[in-house]
């Protein structure tokens, strides 16, 4: 079993180039002129709702900071169902920070978590995918890669209706991961088309299987 939560600490700006997109909760300003950006998902099985699947898919601009926290978090419960009444209880939590500027103080938490309360046979799968990536100078993405990342979101949604296995399940959001990695490194996915995006992902699946 992973530990309960993944914590990194990085200090960035002399990594290549950067992307961003439509922004969903936007970062606020903290004390000391740090950003602080967070997103969360929860989600609960119980026998009176017996399925819960939700996904957070967000992409914050942060622009040219000096120093940044960003958080993202999937917490995912099954509680009081049995073997032959099952729960299923799904968190997917993505998270794009892109940020710009010369050595960047970056705290970077990612955490999936989840717990089967005396749940025999529940389902219960929490999943924290996190992408940070930097320029040197500011920059966007462009119109084509924007609609590639809403492409992957509404595919990200669709897997709330899926009654594939477990397994499976892992799979597909790990390939919906990957796809959202290979995009962003791409050198056209953003306004400095002349150097590659680098990115750093970190990912946090717990739960249902085991391995």
């Amino acid at each position: 079993m992973q530990s309960p939560y993944s914590r990194h600490f990085l200090r960035l700006g002399l990594l290549a180039a950067g992307v961003a997109t439509a922004v969903t909760g936007g970062p606020a300003q903290a004390a000391g002129g740090v950003t602080v950006t967070m997103d969360s998902v929860r989600t609960t099985a119980n026998h009176r709702h017996h399925t819960q699947y939700r996904d957070s898919f967000t992409v914050h601009q942060l622009g040219t900071v000096t120093a940044a926290r960003v958080s993202n978090r999937a917490n995912a419960t099954s509680s009081g169902c049995t073997a032959d009444d099952a729960c299923r209880s799904v968190a997917l939590s993505f998270q794009i920070v892109t940020l710009s500027g010369q050595n960047v103080r970056l705290n970077a938490i990612n955490n999936g978590r989840a717990v089967n309360d005396h749940c025999t046979g529940c389902q219960t799968l929490a999943g924290a995918y996190q992408f940070v990536v930097s320029t040197p100078r500011a920059s966007r993405l462009t119109p084509a890669a924007e609609r590639e990342l809403a492409g992957i979101h509404r595919r990200l949604d669709a897997l709330g209706g899926s009654r594939v296995p477990a397994a499976e399940l892992k799979r597909k959001a790990d390939a919906l991961a990957a796809e959202v990695t290979a995009l962003l490194a791409k050198p056209t996915s953003t306004t400095a088309a002349t150097t590659r995006p680098a990115v750093t992902v970190h990912r946090h699946l717990d739960g249902w299987p085991g391995r």
